[in-house]
C-alpha cells in the first residue's frame, strides 16, 4: 500500500515516517509539508520524493498518513478522501464539529477506510483492558489525569503553535476520551473549569448516567508529571495499565488495522473518523463550557 506522508515535524518524522518505513506491507510514496526545505530533508532521509503540491502526492498514493495541525489535517483529509484515498489520521480529527463533519462526509461519500491514531488504543495491553472492562459493565464513574510538561527546553513539541494556542484540552484530551468512551459510553453533558498552569478540569455525564472526571495540562512541574486512568463500579476498581512499546510500534499496529479495513471492505473500525468526530464534539462542548461557565449538552 503506497502511503503519502503529510507533515514534516517531529511526530511525522519519528513516528509516522519511521513506522511506515518499517512496515512490511506499506511503502512511502513521498512527503509533503508546508515547509519545502523540511519536506526535502525528510524525504531524503527515507529516500522518497518530496512533493511541492499536496494534490500531486494524493494522486501518487493509495492512502495518506497525516501528521499536521488539526486545521490543516482537515483540508488534506477531505481532498484525499474525495480522491478515493484511505485515511490514517492523527488526533484530534479537527478543531470544530463542522470540520469533523466535513471529513466524515468525505470518507463516507467515497467509501474509503479510515483510522485515527489514539496511541493507547493500538497498544495491546490497553486495548485488551478496555475490551474486557467494557464487557464487564457496571461502571459508575472514572477518573482520568494527564499531566504533561512539554514546555521544557529540548522538548520537540514545546514550540508547536497549535498546542500553545489550544492547550491540553485539544492535545491530550483526545487521548483521555479515547480510553473513557469505550467503557462508559457516549458523553451527553460537559462542565469545565480552568486551573493554574494550563490546567483544565472536565466533568462528563455519559449515556446511562455514569459520570467521569478529566484533568489535563501540558505545563505541569516536572515533579508532577503523571498519568492515571481509573474506573470505579460494581466490580470494584480497575486501573488502565501502562502501554508497552513505543509510539512507532503502536503506529505500526494502526497501519495494519487500516490495511485490514481496506482488504475486508468493512468500514466499522472502532477509531474511525466517526469516533474522531465524537471526540471532537465533546472537546468543542468543553470549550464552550469553559468560556461560558455553564454545563453544555453534547448533541448526538
Amino acid at each position: 500500500m503506497r502511503f503519502g506522508l503529510f507533515g514534516t515535524g517531529h511526530w511525522a518524522a519519528e513516528t509516522h515516517g519511521a513506522a511506515l518505513d518499517a512496515h512490511p506491507r506499506a511503502a512511502l510514496a513521498g512527503v509533503w509539508g508546508r515547509d519545502p526545505e523540511k519536506a526535502a530533508a525528510l524525504a531524503q532521509r527515507y529516500d522518497v520524493p518530496a512533493f511541492g503540491d499536496a494534490d500531486a502526492l494524493i494522486e501518487a498514493c493509495d492512502a495518506v498518513a497525516v501528521a499536521l495541525p488539526p486545521g490543516v489535517q482537515v483540508e488534506v483529509a477531505v481532498r484525499a478522501a474525495t480522491a478515493g484515498r484511505h485515511l490514517l489520521l492523527d488526533k484530534p480529527l479537527a478543531l470544530t464539529v463542522a470540520d469533523a463533519d466535513r471529513v466524515v462526509d468525505a470518507a463516507q461519500g467515497s467509501g474509503v477506510a479510515s483510522v485515527i491514531f489514539f496511541t493507547g488504543r493500538y497498544q495491546p495491553e490497553i486495548s485488551g483492558f478496555l475490551a474486557s472492562t467494557a464487557a464487564a459493565g457496571g461502571w459508575h464513574t472514572a477518573k482520568a489525569v494527564r499531566f504533561g510538561s512539554i514546555f521544557q527546553p529540548g522538548n520537540p513539541y514545546g514550540a508547536s503553535p497549535w498546542r500553545r494556542q489550544h492547550g491540553a484540552l485539544w492535545d491530550i484530551g483526545p487521548h483521555a476520551l479515547s480510553l473513557i468512551l469505550p467503557v462508559l459510553g457516549r458523553v451527553t453533558r460537559v462542565a469545565a473549569m480552568d486551573g493554574p498552569s494550563g490546567l483544565v478540569h472536565l466533568l462528563l455525564t455519559h449515556d446511562g448516567g455514569a459520570t467521569s472526571t478529566v484533568s489535563l495540562t501540558l505545563d505541569a512541574p516536572q515533579e508532577a508529571v503523571s498519568r492515571e486512568f481509573v474506573f470505579y463500579g460494581e466490580n470494584g476498581i480497575e486501573t488502565v495499565p501502562e502501554g508497552e512499546g513505543d509510539a512507532v510500534t503502536a503506529f505500526g499496529v494502526a497501519i495494519g488495522q487500516l490495511l485490514e479495513e481496506i482488504e475486508s471492505g468493512t468500514r466499522d473500525h472502532r477509531c474511525d473518523v466517526r469516533f474522531g468526530r465524537e471526540v471532537v464534539a465533546v472537546l468543542a462542548a468543553a470549550e464552550t463550557a469553559r468560556a461560558e461557565s455553564r454545563t453544555v449538552d453534547v448533541p448526538a
